[in-house]
């Protein structure tokens, strides 16, 4: 990622989007309409305590790609038990790229969570989503992207 930092320390992960959160103004208005709504909605970065609706500790669930060539994508991710009233769903539309990079292995955990994610404009107009996971990243390039909160399918 550009801008928000997720790295391994010594005893757990440091994260840090305060970077990307300065620049986000600036990016908004680059973004598309759904990847403007989900990036700059206010309660996404804000991981205290209460806030259901941030991406931190989501739980992978699910990854449907399309067959058809339709450029479609729906990543699912299910709620953490301590933190989340509902999971996150976020489809992608005009999909060009979709990559999962596994960067280490963290055995003790049975799914990978969301550390953090970053979504910055394209170079067609579109956008680039990046999710980093504990153990992997997520890469899509995409026309847009709708995320909706709630139960996964």
């Amino acid at each position: 990622m550009r801008y928000v930092k997720v790295r391994w320390e010594q005893h757990g992960f440091f994260l840090d989007p305060t970077e990307y959160l300065d620049e986000l103004p600036r990016l908004c208005g680059r973004l598309p309409a759904g990847a403007r709504a989900f990036a700059c909605a206010p309660a996404h970065y804000d991981m205290g305590h209460g806030n259901s609706h941030c991406v931190k500790d989501l739980e992978l669930a699910g990854i449907h790609v399309a067959t058809d060539k339709s450029g479609q994508l729906t990543l699912e991710f299910a709620p953490n038990q301590w933190k989340h009233d509902s999971g996150l769903r976020i489809r992608y539309t005009g999909v060009t790229h979709f990559s999962i990079d596994y960067e280490h292995s963290i055995d003790w955990m049975l799914v990978d969570t969301v550390l953090l994610d970053e979504i910055l404009p394209g170079e067609d107009g579109g956008c680039v989503h990046e999710i980093a996971l504990t153990d992997a990243s997520i890469t899509v390039r995409c026309a847009d992207l709708e995320a909706v909160w709630g139960d996964a399918e």
